[in-house]
């Protein structure tokens, strides 16, 4: 073995001037791997430029890309009680401190008012990195109180819905949303004012089967997960392959749950174009 040397004196690294790019600064796509520049994400509307991939947002992300500049925001205030004193693997009085401190929110859902393309619109928007955008009761009065505005101001209402179901911390105070979100629904039908569900990924559980589907468009990003139970909960449930692509947006719109799909990029210019033909239409009636 004398036919090589390794040589240890002589050798430097120099750690102290190597410089790594900050933090936020790349973003690697989950479904092609590619990475691109963070700004150069936000300045695709948040889309993979190599696939499409839309990846998820919040709340502060789709008032930027929908509202024509200001809007104003209402019950930004209003914060859960944890009348359970519900605990797990940690209090529920902890877990919303946490969410609050990692997210500046006060829940999963905010509500806004503002103009897109100069006809005015009330945005209800849900942010799944608050608890999983999970429903509980602050989300069911955001909503009630939305669509209460909505109906006295003749305004038309959009939830965008990004949510893993019922918050299970509150129990019942959470599945009784389910009812009043509907019944708060059906009178705005009635008033005559537009309804239109926007659903990302994922959309799922006790969200789903209430105010998600309730729209008078019901409408949804490229391959979002909508569902009830989730497509490994139905497996394992009837032990049976399921399709290619079961519950994804596309796949929903093939049966005839959803009116479209939207390209976020279209997002803004369709949603307008909806405000104007109900404008219409009710300018008609």
């Amino acid at each position: 073995m004398g036919w090589f040397k390794r040589l240890t004196s002589g050798i430097q690294t120099n750690t102290r001037n190597k410089k790594e790019a900050p933090e936020g600064v790349w973003y690697k796509c989950p479904k092609c791997n590619e990475t691109v520049l963070r700004k150069d994400l936000e300045a695709n509307f948040y889309k993979c430029p190599s696939c499409n991939y839309h990846d998820r947002i919040g709340s502060r992300e789709y008032f930027s890309i929908l509202f024509d500049g200001s809007f104003e925001e209402f019950e930004e205030d209003m914060e859960a009680v944890d009348m359970l004193e519900f605990t797990d693997l940690k209090s529920y009085k902890d877990r919303l401190k946490a969410a609050k401190k990692k997210t500046g929110l006060t829940d999963a859902i905010r509500v806004a008012r503002g103009k897109v393309n100069r006809r005015p619109l009330i945005i209800a928007c849900m942010d799944f990195s608050f608890i999983g955008g999970s429903m509980g009761s602050v989300v069911g009065e955001k909503i009630a109180v939305a669509i209460d505005e909505a109906r006295t101001s003749r305004t038309p209402l959009l939830i965008i819905s990004k949510t893993g179901g019922a918050r299970m911390m509150e129990a019942a105070f959470s599945l009784m949303q389910m009812a009043k979100t509907s019944v708060k629904l059906s009178q705005l039908a009635k008033a005559g004012v537009p309804y239109f569900s926007l659903m990302t990924d994922p959309t799922t559980g006790g969200v789903t089967a209430s105010y998600a589907m309730l729209g008078d468009i019901n409408l949804a990003e490229p391959e979002a997960l909508i569902a009830f139970a989730g497509p490994r909960v139905v497996k394992e449930t009837i032990k049976k392959e399921l399709p290619a692509g079961f519950q994804t947006s596309e796949f929903l719109l093939e049966h005839g749950f959803l009116d479209f799909i939207i390209d976020r990029a279209e997002l803004k210019t369709r949603i307008g174009d909806l405000l104007y033909l109900f404008e219409s239409a009710r300018q008609g009636a």
